[in-house]
């Protein structure tokens, strides 16, 4: 155990497979726990002194760590926190990047603040959030958040970052693509509608609520999507083996007109209808759980230890005694067929560290 300067513990040789929902992976080489801002600017420099790498860990949900485990220093940056401040019409909530994100969203949805109540249920931190631009059942993120504030590993200080500086696009931001490894995210501010409407854009809340004679409340919505997401073993279930995942593990494909058009053409010669969702400038996003599922991977394939879910497509499991390579080699599998099949290869969604 190190001392480094006094202020922050560093640890070393601390199995990684635990602190993810996957669990899977081997031990990082050092590891520590930021709850200042202070301790983020001191496990950098610890870093940078030592000549090893730096990966800042959240929940751990959207992570796939190498059998080796990660050679350098993991840091879970663990700062918390909610301050509310009112803004006309709207309410700005500036939290912790260690923050619970679900525990977020069922504050946010109790004080009637609309805008995040359909990403109910998704395991991970506050911090994570803006990374991947969150989304599921018909919201991003990015539509709610305002900055983010950060730690600048390049220039060495803080910074707020809003909105248009993060470049949010589908599942990608700069944190995760151009500007990768740049930013340590130690606050995320979202603008939320107070008294505002839910959000019922996804096909399975029309369903759910096709019935009712009112506009649904937001903890309705709410409930509802905790339902949708336990239905499809995308919700964190003591005991539940389908649990043991990194969530969606491929991207719905974002697809031109021209290429949509040569897909649809090819599920046509099957008597297949693929579905498909409007998307940005005219594109068609498309479903990557149907893509697996008619590529010959059903829900509950197995391939040695690892699987897929029974519940979902797109969620590989560990069915217990997994490998990081045992999940590798079913990713490869899944990805080889999809294109061979169908012309599209899948982008897979979570992090891999170690490899």
């Amino acid at each position: 155990m190190l001392a480094y300067p006094q202020l922050m513990t560093i640890v070393e040789n601390i199995a990684l497979a635990p602190l993810t929902t996957l669990q899977v992976g081997g031990a990082a080489r050092y590891f520590a726990e930021a709850r200042r801002e202070d301790d983020v600017r001191e496990a950098v420099d610890f870093a940078k002194t030592r000549n090893v790498p730096l990966f800042v860990l959240g929940g751990g949900s959207n992570l796939v760590v190498a059998d080796s485990g990660w050679p350098g220093l993991v840091l879970r940056v663990a700062i918390g926190g909610v301050a509310a401040e009112s803004s006309g019409a709207a309410v700005l909530l500036t939290v912790g990047a260690g923050h619970d994100w679900d525990a977020l969203v069922a504050q946010a949805v109790g004080q009637n603040c609309a805008g995040i109540e359909c990403l109910s249920g998704i395991p991970g931190s506050v911090g994570g959030t803006p990374v991947q631009n969150v989304g599921a059942y018909g919201q991003e993120v990015a539509e709610t958040i305002e900055s983010v504030y950060a730690f600048d590993t390049k220039e060495g200080g803080s910074v707020v970052l809003p909105n248009l500086a993060c470049r949010f696009r589908y599942r990608s931001s700069i944190f995760n693509s151009e500007e990768r490894d740049r930013y340590i995210i130690l606050r995320v501010t979202y603008r939320l509608r107070r008294d505002g409407e839910a959000t019922l854009k996804y096909a399975d809340l029309h369903k759910h609520f096709a019935e009712s004679k009112t506009v649904p409340s937001l903890s309705a919505v709410r409930e509802a999507v905790l339902r949708i997401r336990r239905a499809k073993g995308m919700l964190l279930v003591p005991g539940d083996a389908d649990s043991r995942s990194a969530g969606s593990f491929f991207k719905n494909p974002v697809l031109t007109s021209s290429q949509f058009e040569e897909i649809a053409a090819r599920a046509a010669s099957r008597d297949l209808l693929i579905p498909s969702y409007p998307a940005l400038d005219a594109q068609h996003k498309i479903s990557a759980a149907w893509l697996v599922e008619h590529s010959g991977f059903s829900k509950g394939f197995r391939l040695g230890a690892a699987g897929i879910s029974s519940k979902h497509a797109l969620a590989l499991v560990n069915t217990g005694n997994v490998r990081a390579s045992d999940i590798v080699r079913l990713k490869e599998s899944i990805q080889q067929r999809v294109q061979s099949e169908w012309g599209i290869v899948l982008e897979p969604e979570p992090v891999f560290i170690g490899f």
